[in-house]
């Protein structure tokens, strides 16, 4: 498969994306008023602890307070013996407790960043476990001789004695690395974990003591595979800076660096800017003519399938079949693009044939095994529809780039003019009850005026005289449809 990865970067903004075969598969953006903070390393101090929750509130110096989980403090016999019987989170933490965290998800939405005490420090072929003195390796290698392999190397480097009592998990990069540069990077990690042992000694509570590298090399880093076979930067500092950086941590991809001098914007020389669009737009369109409606809320996302103007097989059963194979191809890919996270509901088109409906979960699972975020398929449910989750680390596409509408806050619809016609002549209704006035008037939209004054006009003049007030309309250029107010004068 080819991949390319493609590095948009301005003064205020940086993106970058994944393109596997000339297709948009994933989309970076961090920008200079809001980077992103997962792996970052705080100084925090317990701000305040919740029993009930089995969680604590910490002040890591953030816009907002951060939260921290039970299940992700580590333990310590010492702490689970003071007060037997106690919650277990008051056992493990005291208000005004200074606390080493660290960011596993960013603030989404109204809630605060997601934190653990369970500190992992990356590198580009291991993740540096510190005082868990274990090996693991990562669940996407699956050649048993190559995770034997890595075991074995993985294992001696816990012998050496400057390891500290720390562990390491070989990532998907450590594949068939070198030994040596799997040492190396061994000792590059080890070295920045002291350092940072050493800052957190000294740092004052609210403080950053490690933040994960900027979205550029974070890219590099994270994203190269075997299948990259191209890296473009629009930008010659960042050039630079990224070469620099895969000289000294991978050496194989230097060659692959390029710098794209081009005057026409690297994201429209691939369509990427196109691609960004159509993942903001609830319906996707299939190329057999079908679409997905996707619509994404607080409690999850769903995903609908349509057949849509499809009619290409012989049979019903066979057009519903090939409709949903295809979708299921292009959720995998939406998923991905859109960054959606938590519980996700997919409406496949009803399948009557058992083995049909093996197939499109199978070529769903199938789809998302190039997925870098960890998805769960818990299967088909009595009504039919597939539940999944997918971890969920950082605002979706549509939150970093959208806000909600201010017409009609988020709901997606606006009530009617009629509607609020009538909503109308009750408020002249209580005005007129409550207060001694001599005319009112009615400020509104535009179509909810014309329509006062059409279809509405006869119901107004029954109101005005069952009041005993004159009423007089004006239109408000800069209303929205649902804004009203009732003047009394």
């Amino acid at each position: 498969m080819s991949q390319e990865i493609l590095i948009n970067v301005t003064p205020r903004e940086t993106r970058v994306a994944l393109v596997e075969n000339g297709s948009l598969q994933e989309l970076y953006i961090e920008r200079a008023r809001r980077r992103g903070l997962v792996g970052n390393i705080y100084k925090g101090q317990v701000s305040r602890v919740l029993p009930g929750m089995q969680a604590a509130f910490i002040d890591a110096g953030l816009a907002r307070t951060a939260f921290l989980h039970a299940s992700d403090i580590a333990r310590t016999d010492e702490a689970l013996e003071e007060e037997p019987g106690a919650p277990e989170i008051t056992r493990l933490l005291k208000e005004q407790q200074s606390v080493l965290v660290q960011v596993i998800k960013d603030p989404i939405g109204t809630k605060g960043a997601r934190l653990t005490t369970h500190i992992t420090v990356p590198s580009r072929y291991m993740v540096l476990l510190p005082d868990n003195p274990t090996v693991g390796i990562s669940t996407r290698i699956e050649d048993d001789g190559e995770r034997a392999r890595l075991r074995a190397i993985g294992e001696s480097f816990l012998e050496e004695e400057d390891a500290g009592g720390n562990g390491f998990i070989m990532r998907t990069a450590a594949e068939g690395a070198s030994e040596e540069a799997l040492w190396r990077d061994r000792d590059l990690l080890l070295k920045l974990w002291q350092s940072i042992r050493l800052r957190s000694a000294t740092a004052q509570p609210g403080t950053l003591v490690h933040g994960d590298l900027p979205l550029v090399l974070r890219a590099l880093r994270d994203l190269i595979a075997d299948g990259v076979e191209k890296v473009r930067v629009d930008s010659r500092e960042n050039y630079e800076k990224v070469v620099s950086f895969a000289r000294q941590f991978l050496p194989q991809i230097a060659p692959c660096i390029e710098y794209y001098p081009g005057e026409r914007p690297i994201f429209d020389l691939y369509g990427i800017e196109d691609e960004i669009q159509k993942a903001l737009d609830r319906r996707v369109h299939l190329k057999s003519g079908g679409y997905l409606i996707v619509d994404q809320t607080e409690a999850m996302t769903t995903i609908d399938v349509n057949t849509g103007g499809y009619v290409g097989h012989r049979t019903l059963e066979e057009t519903i079949f090939k409709t949903n194979l295809e979708a299921a191809q292009a959720i995998a890919r939406q998923l991905r693009l859109r960054n959606l996270g938590g519980i996700i509901i997919i409406d496949f088109i009803d399948m009557e044939e058992a083995e049909h409906k093996r197939q499109v979960l199978r070529a769903l699972e199938k789809a998302l095994e190039r997925d870098h975020a960890k998805t769960q398929i818990s299967g088909v449910s009595a009504l039919g529809l597939v539940e999944m989750t997918r971890k969920r680390t950082r605002e979706s596409l549509e939150h970093v780039l959208c806000e909600p509408c201010p017409t009609c806050e988020g709901r997606g619809t606006l009530k009617t003019a009629e509607t609020v016609c009538y909503e109308i002549s009750r408020e002249i209704l209580r005005e007129a009850r409550q207060y001694d006035v001599q005319r009112l008037l009615v400020l509104a939209a535009q179509e909810v005026v014309d329509l006062l004054l059409d279809e509405e006009s006869d119901s107004f003049a029954e109101l005005e005289e069952f009041i005993g007030k004159p009423i007089e309309f004006q239109a408000e250029p800069l209303y929205t449809q649902e804004q009203f107010d009732v003047v009394l004068m």
